[in-house]
This record gives structure tokens, sequence and C-alpha cells, in this order.
């Protein structure tokens, strides 16, 4: 049996849990504790320490995979979504193995998502490209073509009628406009025939808490592109982070 420890650093709560990467279950409770005020990042980088002091990660033998809410390019941090902005530019994996005495696998939240729905999830046995998006304070997305991971798509950001997709298509822009799901179905509508034009998927998996109520939205969109809910809600950055740093896992590209 493979086992990892996945590490999800996010704005609020940062979750970790002991995985068995064979299967995608976790070997041990789920544990989170609160992101600290102002995420900067040694108070960040002490809590996840704290956090695999109480997974058992004394045992050094133990891959260790870390998601974050940030653009990761050579272990660096190159963009900060809900913590503080002194981790942009920060060499950040670095930084995290010297405070945790282990080589980490450092990864992209959404992409940690959307791996773990490749592994164990909507996107199992897939071919082709799909797109798992994030609907939450932002989109988040993450592009697997074949099983293989292409890190860090940013198409929250895609622009559509002169603003950032996310602006107006986020679960945060339905909570601030206090729109119907109709309402907030036809701006995920534009989007995602957005998407659909540009890359021609042959898979949208929708993940981020509001997935839970998929059926209040999902019907209502008219697209060519078969679109799921993501199995791993509240789980996938631990599991694909996990995922990611066992041995036996393909690297990405």
């Amino acid at each position: 049996m493979a086992k990892a420890l996945g590490i999800d650093i996010g704005g609020t709560g940062i979750k970790g849990a002991l995985v068995d990467t064979d299967t995608g279950e976790l070997l041990s409770d789920r544990i989170k504790l609160p992101t600290p005020s102002g995420g900067l990042p040694e108070d960040i980088i002490t809590t996840v320490v704290e956090l695999i002091d109480k997974l058992g990660g004394a045992d050094k033998s133990v891959p260790v995979g870390v998601c974050f809410p940030a653009i990761i390019k050579n272990g660096r941090t190159m963009s900060a979504a809900n913590v503080s902005k002194k981790w942009i530019g920060l060499e950040a994996e670095k930084l995290f193995e010297k405070a945790l005495g282990r080589d980490i696998h450092f990864v992209n939240d959404a992409d940690a998502a959307g791996y773990a729905e490749t592994r164990y999830g909507a996107a199992k046995g897939v071919d082709g490209l799909v797109i798992l998006t994030t609907l939450g304070t932002g989109i988040g997305s993450a592009l697997i073509y074949n099983g293989v991971l292409i890190p860090n798509a940013e198409l929250g950001h895609i622009e559509i009628n002169g603003r950032d997709a996310e602006s107006r298509a986020a679960y945060s822009a339905k909570e601030r406009s206090r729109l119907s799901w109709k309402r907030w179905a036809a701006r995920l509508q534009l989007y995602y025939s957005r998407l659909e034009a540009l890359f021609t998927p042959d898979l949208f998996i929708v993940g981020g808490g509001v997935s839970k109520s998929y059926e209040e939205f999902l019907p209502l969109l008219s697209l060519n592109t078969p679109i799921v809910p993501a199995v791993h809600r509240n789980n996938a950055g631990i599991l694909g982070a996990a995922a990611l740093a066992a041995p036996a896992t393909p690297p990405t590209v």
C-alpha cells in the first residue's frame, strides 16, 4: 500500500490527512486548523508543521504533498489568493521543506483537486481533455489531458465582456448579488460556452462547495460537453496533493 500525507492550504482553513494513494481512501482522520489571520508565510508554515505533527508526521519516509492557492512555478508562489501578498515571488517550496525537514510536492490547489478527480473521481478513465473548475470566492481551474496534469491554468481570469469571468460567475458573485440559481446559471452558461469554444474539452467537472447543490444549476446549462459535479469536494485537495507526492505518480508536464 502506497501512502502519503496531503495538506490543503486555504484562505480560512488548512486541512490534512494520511492517504492511501492506491485507492484514494483516508487512512487517518481529516484534521483542520484555522489559517492564521493575515495569511503570512511564517504563520502558515508554522501551522502546517503543527498539522503534520498532529497527523503523526515524525515518519520522514512518508511523502508529503502540499497544495496552495497560488500559481506555482519552480517552487515559487507567483500569486496569492486569500492569503498575504508576501507570498508572491517567494521560494515557498524551499521554505516548507526546510521547516518540515523533508522534500515535498508543492502544487496549486485547483490542480490538486483536478488530479484527485482524475485518479479517484469523476474523470477517472476519461480520455482527452478534462477541465475542472472550482466555483467559490473565485474560479480555480485544472486541465487534465489523457490523465496528465497541465499545471497553472488560470481560466477564471478569462476575459468576458471586458471583465474577469470569475468576477461575474464565481459562487461569491451569486451571493454578493443575491442571484437566483437561474440568473447565476445564465452567467455560468456564458462562461462555460466560452471555455467550450476555446478548448473543445471532453468533460467539464464542477467542484467547490456549491457543487453539492449541482442539481440546482447544472441542469440549467446547455452545452455540447458533458458537465458533472466533482466527487471529492472537501477532500479533493488533500487527495490530489498526496497522490502527486507518491513516487508512483506520473510527472506533470
